[in-house]
């Protein structure tokens, strides 16, 4: 079986192959306190060209991915998945549920702190608009980091943005039924994402 983890950085899996644009010891040196097996190996392809043939992969996963997508390499990334994924292979992305995020924010406080900051020990700190914590109560904290994504490197930027909706309408240009769709906590306790299966037609 051919299963792809794309976009995997802090989540590369055994019996996968992990896709990144970031390589095993730039994902190492980025999250220091992951223990990541020494058998795990990084590929550094193409997203918009998988070297993989035609209806030839069996399963395609992209955690937390498609928010770094800008609106023109998104139509490239979901018709590619279309090329190469089988009929009935499975589809598996999670990205942030915009609609909750901003209705989030709309009720926070608007209390502004301070600038961001990129010193090493404000980055290690997780340091995000004048807070280093995961609370959703301020506009300009975590929130802010939700809909933009962390400023702390190129490619981690948020370009873009989901909805359920929005989802369900891709999945059907790409002949994916849909499974399962549901909304969830990030890492459990972070900004609610959407978890969506789908199934190729």
């Amino acid at each position: 079986m051919i299963k792809l983890n794309i976009g995997c950085a802090s989540r590369p899996l055994n019996d996968y192959i992990n896709i990144d644009m970031d390589s095993i010891e730039d994902i190492k040196k980025r999250y220091p306190n992951l223990n990541i097996s020494n058998n795990i190996k990084i590929y550094n392809y193409d997203i918009f060209n998988l070297p993989y043939k035609d209806l030839s992969v069996d399963e395609i996963r992209a955690e937390a991915l498609i928010e770094h997508l800008s609106f023109h390499e998104e139509s490239k990334f979901f018709f590619e998945i279309e090329r190469v994924l089988k009929p009935g292979g499975k589809l598996y992305i999670t990205t942030p549920d915009f609609d909750k995020i901003v209705e989030d924010w709309i009720k926070a406080r608007d209390e502004w702190i301070d600038f961001h900051k990129s010193d090493d020990r404000s980055i290690k700190e997780e340091y995000w608009f004048g807070n280093n914590s995961y609370t959703r109560d301020n506009k300009w904290g975590y929130l802010t980091a939700c809909i933009y994504g962390s400023q702390y490197g190129e490619g981690q930027y948020h370009k873009n943005c989901y909805t359920k909706n929005k989802l369900r309408l891709i999945a059907s240009k790409i002949h994916v039924d849909v499974v399962e769709m549901n909304t969830k906590k990030w890492k459990d306790e972070r900004e609610y994402i959407i978890e969506f299966i789908g199934k190729k037609k």
